[in-house]
This record gives structure tokens, C-alpha cells and sequence, in this order.
């Protein structure tokens, strides 16, 4: 009988400390969620580090400013000494060019509005057109020369072209110029007199820019 009695009641609290073991048990899941998300955080970490957003590129994908740009290596030209001695020519020719226009100018203004025209006023206007023609005449030979012999070099073509052209077309215009000289003793009459002054101005005025264009980047 205390048996039974001792068995009954250990039945009876089977329930009891069931209960009393929960709180326990809802206890110990709180500290195991706790130390899941630890867990969780670890794995987007991991995820973001090796598995970056697809929006960014990796560092290597991007390409420096100047990898994108294709690199021309520049062409290597050698110049005899005879090149720098035409080019020395030619600057000398440049530097005496404007002081010979400003003369030609003053004297074809005298043969125009002068009325009592000295005698030495149109020997000395023909003798510096002379001047001037041989002038051209050496700074198209010297620079149409090393235009040829610099015809492999790439550097700054856009600008010895363009001073090319301009001084061809000061050629062009002096040789205009020259035609329409008459051979009057007041040197030019009429109609011819505007035209010649007229083209002597705009050859001067080519020669000018193409002139000052090469001394501006290239200088003196």
C-alpha cells in the first residue's frame, strides 16, 4: 500500500514539472535565436562579399581614361643639316617680310595721291617689288622644299598647312598684283590703279596672317 501511495503520487507530478519546464525550455530558445542571428548576419556578409550586386562593376572592369583612348606612337623623323639651313633661310626671309611691305605700301600710296611726284618715288616702288618678288620667290622654294622633306612627320599638320596655303595664295595675288602695274609714268592709271592697290593689299594681308600664324605657335 505505501507503495501504490509513493507511485500515485509521482504520477501526479509528472504534469506539474512538465509545466515547470517549459518557461524553461521557452527559456533556452530565446538565447539559441539569439545566436542565430550572429549566424544569419555572417552569411550576407559572406553573400555581399562574394556575390556583389550585379548593378556594380568590379574594380578591374573599369578601364582608366587613358586605356580607352588608342595610343599613336609618334613616327620618328630625322632632318639633314641642310633642312635647318633652309628653315634658318626661311625665318630670315619672314623677319624681313613686313618691314618690306610697310615700305611698298608707303611708297604706292606717294604714286597715288602725291601730285607733285618726286622722281625717285617710282624707281623706288619698282625697285622694292623687286625686292619683294625675290623675297617670295626664296621663301616659297626654301618652304615648299622642307614641306617635302617633312611630309612624313604628323606633327602640327593642320598648321604648317595652313600657313601653306596662305602664303601660295600672297603668291598668287603678288603675281595678280603685278600684272595689273601699268606702264604709264604715273605708274598706274585708272581703273588699273584700284585693282593693283586692291591686290597688292590683300596679298600683303595673306602673307601677314600666314606669317604671324607660324610666329604665334611656333615662334620667332
Amino acid at each position: 500500500m505505501p507503495v501504490g501511495a509513493i507511485a500515485l503520487v509521482f504520477l501526479l507530478q509528472v504534469p506539474a514539472s512538465s509545466v515547470r519546464t517549459e518557461p524553461d525550455s521557452t527559456a533556452t530558445r530565446r538565447p539559441m535565436a539569439a545566436t542565430i542571428a550572429p549566424a544569419d548576419s555572417t552569411a550576407a556578409a559572406l553573400r555581399r562579399k562574394f556575390i556583389p550586386d550585379a548593378r556594380q562593376l568590379p574594380a578591374w572592369a573599369y578601364a582608366s581614361a587613358s586605356d580607352t583612348l588608342p595610343r599613336r606612337r609618334r613616327r620618328s623623323v630625322e632632318y639633314s643639316d641642310w633642312y635647318y639651313r633652309r628653315l634658318q633661310l626661311h625665318r630670315w626671309g619672314s623677319w624681313l617680310e613686313l618691314p618690306v611691305f610697310g615700305t611698298e605700301y608707303w611708297l604706292g600710296q606717294k604714286l597715288i595721291s602725291d601730285q607733285h611726284l618726286a622722281n625717285w618715288v617710282k624707281p623706288a616702288h619698282a625697285t622694292v617689288a623687286g625686292a619683294l618678288g625675290g623675297l617670295f620667290a626664296i621663301n616659297t622654294v626654301t618652304g615648299a622644299w622642307n614641306l617635302y622633306d617633312s611630309r612624313n612627320d604628323t606633327e602640327d599638320c593642320p598648321l604648317v598647312w595652313t600657313h601653306t596655303a596662305l602664303m601660295l595664295a600672297s603668291d598668287a595675288g603678288f603675281m595678280i598684283t603685278a600684272a595689273l602695274a601699268g606702264d604709264d609714268e604715273g605708274g598706274v592709271a585708272g581703273d588699273d590703279r584700284t585693282r593693283h592697290r586692291a591686290a597688292a593689299i590683300t596679298s600683303m594681308s595673306l602673307a601677314t596672317a600666314g606669317t604671324l600664324l607660324m610666329w604665334i605657335k611656333r615662334g620667332l
